[in-house]
């Protein structure tokens, strides 16, 4: 199952990379860095993102976060944003993180925290 966690998250960070390079999207300049509410906001919607997509299960659309903070990863900072879901019956998939941005945009999801 590891296997599929590593796979959903180079899915999703390929996907946040197209998007990314979208029109409009200024790559020049770094954007404000967002609140730890606005932080949460954004991953409970990649939370709804990723269920609509089948990523994973429908029962994380209802969960809330549990924590957020801003950790270092290779010299940047990012927001990690956590959801817990005791409705998964796995243990090593019940805990969800969504990593993004200081300025609150979607980087990757993974089940390790890594």
């Amino acid at each position: 199952m590891r296997i599929q966690a590593i796979i959903i998250s180079l899915t999703l960070s390929l996907f946040s990379l197209v998007a990314m390079a979208g029109a409009g999207h200024d790559h020049g300049h770094s954007h404000d860095p967002v609140t730890q509410i606005q932080a949460e906001e954004v991953a409970t919607n990649s939370v709804s993102t990723l269920v609509d997509k089948g990523k994973i299960d429908k029962s994380w659309k209802s969960i809330k976060a549990t924590k957020s903070e801003k950790k270092s990863f290779g010299g940047n900072m990012e927001w990690v944003v956590v959801f817990n879901n005791k409705n998964v019956s796995e243990p090593a998939k019940q805990t969800l993180y969504i990593f993004l941005t200081l300025g609150g945009e979607y980087l990757a999801a993974n089940h390790t925290g890594n």
